[in-house]
């Protein structure tokens, strides 16, 4: 059928660069850290705890390195944090090259895992029961945990929405810039319908575009290679 208006191939181009993004840059902060995101409590509280992480003014890459050391540091449950060695949890920052945070994050860390414990039994799926299942109320929950602001709620809810669907389209300002500069939409449901199953990957890819040029870059270069 005629396309007069070019409307469908930009469409189509539009689509085809999307899926270069995300397999240039769509991979999760959570899946760099090593957790393996369900809507279970142990990866969902590993997730807060990244979120936390990535609040501080350090790089994405160190804050999930640091989530990871804390995982092999056997620190996956609230109930983990809370039994057990500080000075273990203090060795894994430094092992991620968190050692400026190690600290503060520590006490951080024991804050949220004992919030975690009394006001949600352990498991952060209350949490959505807690907020009826509201995105707005969801980041105003989280950012009652210490150390977790608008940025940190903002990493939880964008990619905690691979298995939280009712959290869908979650797209943050940084991924709304991102997109304006790669000339996509910035309606977060058109942002959406572009990557249907994939708004987290798509999101996360945003994001990393956003922060590192020359990963920015690489994708533009694949766009023009593939035309």
């Amino acid at each position: 059928m005629p396309d007069p208006t070019g409307i469908a191939t930009k469409m189509r181009d539009t689509k085809q660069f999307v899926r270069r993004l995300i397999r240039t840059a769509g991979k999760t902060y959570a899946e760099q850290s090593g957790i393996r995101l369900k809507d279970k409590p142990m990866p969902l509280f590993q997730l807060l705890v990244l979120a936390m992480l990535a609040s501080k003014p350090i790089g994405a890459d160190v804050a999930a390195n640091a989530a990871r050391q804390l995982s092999k540091a056997g620190m996956r449950t609230p109930r983990a944090v809370l039994s057990g060695d500080r000075q273990k949890v203090i060795a894994a920052f430094g092992r991620a090259g968190y050692a400026r945070y190690d600290e503060s994050s520590a006490t951080r860390l024991c804050d949220m895992a004992r919030r975690v414990q009394d006001e949600y039994d352990g498991d952060l799926r209350n949490l959505g029961v807690r907020c009826g299942q509201d995105p707005r109320r969801a980041a105003e929950e989280l950012m009652k945990f210490n150390g977790i602001g608008p940025t940190g709620a903002d990493v939880f809810l964008r990619e905690v929405q691979v298995v939280w669907p009712w959290v869908r389209p979650h797209f943050d300002d940084k991924a709304i810039a991102a997109a304006r500069e790669l000339h996509l939409p910035t309606a977060p449901s058109d942002l959406a319908a572009l990557a249907p199953r994939s708004n987290a990957q798509l999101a996360a890819a945003l994001v990393r575009v956003s922060l590192d040029d020359e990963l920015r870059d690489e994708v533009m270069r694949s766009s023009v290679s593939e035309r």
